[in-house]
């Protein structure tokens, strides 16, 4: 974990003051979807360079009918953590951690550490790693 300016925690002023390439810096979104009466938050973690096919392939993942990017205070009130910062690390046991299949073949990644104030470089493997965590071809860009 590595301190840094909490105005620059945003992925593209990260990026850029801190000199790290954005295909290694890994975005955890928080997403809800709904069917019927029942409700499902999950993470899924995608490079900076890419974004989440949310409406295709997280959606059926996750077998909701609905389902968008959490908002802010769900996010944050879901995860106890910082907007800006939030990490696929210490969520709640009950949510799954969708990694894109390219984070995880990555040597490193940097993440959000629960706050604006750090973040995490840990390999991708690391990543799909973590309990709950499943490995997906989650970016709209993906082969297959």
């Amino acid at each position: 974990m590595a301190s840094i300016d909490p105005s620059q925690a945003d992925t593209a002023a990260f990026c850029a003051a801190y000199d790290v390439p954005p295909e290694v810096s890994a975005n955890c979104v928080v997403v809800a979807g709904r069917r019927a009466d029942a409700s499902v938050m999950a993470a899924c973690l995608v490079r900076a360079t890419d974004r989440a096919d949310v409406n295709r392939v997280i959606r059926k993942r996750l077998d909701v009918r609905k389902i968008s990017f959490a908002g802010m205070d769900d996010a944050v009130r879901g995860t106890g953590m910082e907007y800006g910062g939030i990490t696929p690390i210490g969520l709640p046991a009950s949510w799954p951690i969708l990694i894109d299949e390219a984070v995880a073949r990555l040597d490193m990644i940097v993440v959000g550490s629960g706050i604006r104030g750090s973040k995490i470089a840990m390999a991708g493997r690391t990543a799909a790693n973590l309990p709950h965590a499943e490995v997906l071809a989650l970016a709209l860009n993906s082969p297959g």
